[in-house]
């Protein structure tokens, strides 16, 4: 007989009697002083530097950032005594360098500001070649084979388009200087460096575009992005005693519950207190780091959330939705709770993306300045550029789906997409009614040829509110235009935006080269630069015709539809990182100069290497659970239904109801243990594949993963049956329904 009180039902009782954690705030908060007075206090962005720089070193350090060009050394010197005198101010006593490796997460070592002067007397140093350069270990970081285990020399370079940043943690604070993160001869090991590449070769062919088509004076193009984070918060005594939690971080082992989101009375209610009081916080924190995040709610699934940011330009939103990552999970563990970002932690309920929301805007000294690329203006002409920026974005996504699909190609995004809850797994584009009648419309020649005519025909210059306010949003679409913006949703919940932005802004500039290309021919046989526009835009839609699709990407028809268009399908993640080695993705990489050949098969390999190293840990802990706390659990369950059995027998009882029990227990347990024994002998194999990690993967995500599947069903047949007060593991019902 087991004991009456059990780790579960401890926990249990704890969780329903643990009361919200009031946000501990400073006082000004607390007195509702308004968000805008200590809103970005933990940065040294423009704001600070206007006020504590000399004039003109403020405005060479401005326009470095604004014209993405290299820092001035000269400047340097100057630049890092005013922010050591800052950061001392505030309370900091160590500075780092603040990047992004391609692990996903970010990585960062911390130097004191304390040295000695000639007489050996302590003080705060802090020099422009520690502000501009650090030099880490590069061999312990992922590098898909560009570095060599004994080559260690890496460095880190101040990214100065990122405000310098103070992060407090546990009553202490460090200054931050976000930057990129390069080996010895300039290959890219991190995930910026190719993002900033991509910003600048997507900003050189747009402006080379404006100047051919008459809209000159643009200084520089420049993406947005608005990263909406989805996350379950559970609490942390639940996610504890869940080792696949823990190691994987989504549970591998767990029967559905009776009620799910069926009852779609999640979405949008109102925000429990003690999640409300963590998210509070962590706003505050975010806040305090200038990252402007204006929303929070409920999401479909239970104890699922969501927080999204005003938009930013593009490198500036990757750094913070990083930051919204660490901070999430870092004050929800001082509530007692636990966010998890895993793309699919529950099954049988939604799982969690990042919608990335990503356009693209003009700095400019003339009236082009903040122009929106991507909504249409009050002119034939400026609808006209809007539709030839448009066709390049189509042209992009058309030709280069299946590198989309692979920078979003992990394990955790593979349980989610095409799951009848998240995009599919086939890239496409929505348009809407409105845009795609237009498009049609201009294909078909229905609007004549004078460019003119054809855009005052069409209204173009209303459809942003058109788009936005009367047609409805495509949710089953991985990549969706959602009113002057494309909707990037397929995007996993976990891992960093760096890299789909990058593969985003590579496919558009390769397609804006190629309609420059185009648009130059015509110009030589059109008069009218207008029309030459209208007869290359027109080309492009017709040559983009089936990547656009309206309909439900969640049916089977779109399956078949897709496959008749010759659209992938790529449902595993290795089939679909495949696509980065194809000659297609290195003619588009290395010709627009983003990543060198080398440089993108490491990220090829990177990411193979991921997924085994996933795949692996999630295998040998549902092994190691189901070893030592589900088939013990079913073995003592099945030793009470025999003894009470026996004793049933010995007292003449004639029906013996736990003797079917015992019977059909039995058989699931059996079932399982030939099930755990084909795991751990799958286990040992992928293991002895080391050496060719393509290989197994492609091993794993077939016999490894149905091999998990099996266990899996009887594991969770098991706990439908099993007695309560045996079962070792928090179930759903207790995780997503706490009390």
């Amino acid at each position: 007989m087991p004991a009456s009180e059990t780790p579960r039902s401890s926990a249990l009782r704890a969780i329903a009697t643990r009361a919200a954690i009031v946000p501990d705030v400073p006082a000004m908060a607390k007195e509702l002083t308004p968000t805008s007075s200590y809103f970005g206090i933990n940065t040294f962005g423009a704001r600070q530097m206007r006020d504590k720089l000399p004039k003109d070193v403020y405005a060479r350090l401005v326009s470095a950032i604004r014209l993405g060009k290299k820092l001035d050394r000269d400047i340097a010197p100057v630049v890092a005594q005013v922010v050591k005198e800052w950061a001392v101010s505030r309370g900091v006593t160590h500075f780092c360098h603040w990047f992004q490796p391609q692990t996903g997460l970010t990585a960062e070592k911390h130097d004191a500001f304390l040295a000695f002067d000639e007489h050996k007397n302590v003080v705060e140093s802090f020099s422009a070649e520690q502000l501009i350069q650090s030099e880490p270990d590069a061999s312990s970081f992922p590098s898909g084979g560009l570095r060599a285990t004994w080559e260690a020399r890496g460095y880190t370079a101040w990214n100065p388009a990122s405000p310098l940043f103070i992060m407090e943690v546990a009553g202490t604070k460090t200054l931050c200087i976000p930057s990129v993160f390069i080996g010895y001869n300039g290959e890219a090991l991190d995930e910026v460096t190719p993002l900033l590449r991509s910003s600048d070769m997507l900003s050189e062919r747009a402006i080379e575009l404006l100047d051919l088509i008459g809209d000159k004076g643009a200084h520089r193009v420049y993406t947005t992005m608005g990263a909406e984070q989805e996350y379950f918060m559970i609490d942390r005594s639940h996610f504890a005693m869940r080792p696949d939690l823990v190691m994987g971080g989504r549970t591998l082992l767990g029967a559905p519950p009776p009620r799910g989101q069926q009852l779609e009375d999640h979405y949008f209610g109102g925000i429990p207190e003690r999640v409300q009081a963590c998210i509070a916080e962590v706003e505050f924190e975010l806040y305090k780091l200038g990252v402007p995040i204006v929303t929070r709610h409920n999401e479909v699934a239970p104890c699922q959330f969501e927080m999204a940011p005003v938009f930013e330009e593009t490198d500036l939103a990757v750094d913070h939705n990083q930051m919204v990552m660490s901070v999430l999970k870092d004050v929800a563990m001082r509530h007692g709770l636990q966010a998890l970002l895993h793309e699919k932690p529950f099954a049988g309920i939604n799982g969690s993306g990042k919608h990335c929301n990503w356009s693209m805007a003009i700095h400019a000294d003339n009236a082009l300045n903040g122009i929106n690329l991507l909504k249409p203006g009050k002119t034939p002409h400026q609808n006209l550029r809007f539709l030839l920026i448009l066709a390049a974005v189509l042209k992009g996504v058309h030709k280069h789906q299946g590198v989309l699909r692979a920078s979003i190609g992990t394990s955790g995004n593979e349980h989610r997409l095409g799951a009848n809850e998240a995009p599919p797994a086939i890239i496409s584009v929505f348009m809407g009614a409105t845009l795609t009648k237009m498009i049609e419309d201009i294909i078909a020649g229905r609007v004549g040829t004078s460019a003119t005519q054809a855009m005052l025909k069409l209204g173009v210059d209303k459809l942003p509110e058109i788009e936005q306010d009367n047609t409805d949003r495509n949710r089953t679409s991985p990549f969706a235009f959602t009113g002057a913006k494309f909707e990037f949703r397929a995007v996993g919940s976990s891992q960093s935006i760096a890299f789909p932005c990058t593969v985003l802004n590579t496919v558009v500039a390769e397609a804006l080269g190629e309609i420059i290309a185009d648009l130059k021919i015509e110009l030589k046989k059109t008069k009218a630069t207008d029309d030459a526009i209208l007869k290359v835009v027109r080309a492009a839609f017709k040559e983009t015709s089936t990547i656009r699709f309206e309909g439900n990407g969640y049916s089977e028809e779109w399956v078949k539809e897709a496959k008749k268009r010759g659209l992938l399908n790529l449902r595993r993640a290795p089939e679909a990182l495949a696509q980065l080695t194809t000659p297609n993705a290195k003619k588009l990489f290395t010709g627009t100069k983003i990543l060198t050949a080398p440089e993108l098969e490491s990220r090829y390999h990177i990411r193979v290497e991921r997924y085994v190293k996933d795949m692996l840990i999630e295998m040998s802990t549902m092994a190691e659970m189901l070893d030592t706390q589900v088939l013990p659990a079913a073995y003592s369950y099945l030793g009470e239904l025999a003894a009470g059995a026996a004793r049933a027998k010995s007292a003449g009882i004639k029906v013996i109801p736990q003797k079917a029990a015992a019977e059909s227990t039995g058989k699931l347990v059996t079932t399982l243990q030939k099930q755990v024994a084909a795991l751990h002998a799958a286990i040992k194999r992928a293991e002895g594949m080391h050496e060719d990690v393509v290989k197994c993967a492609e091993f794993l995500t077939s016999t490894g993963a149905n091999a998990m599947a099996a266990c899996r069903a009887s594991s969770d047949a098991l706990e439908l049956t099993i007695g309560d007060e045996y079962w070792p593991l928090p179930r759903y019902r207790e995780m997503l329904f706490p009390v």
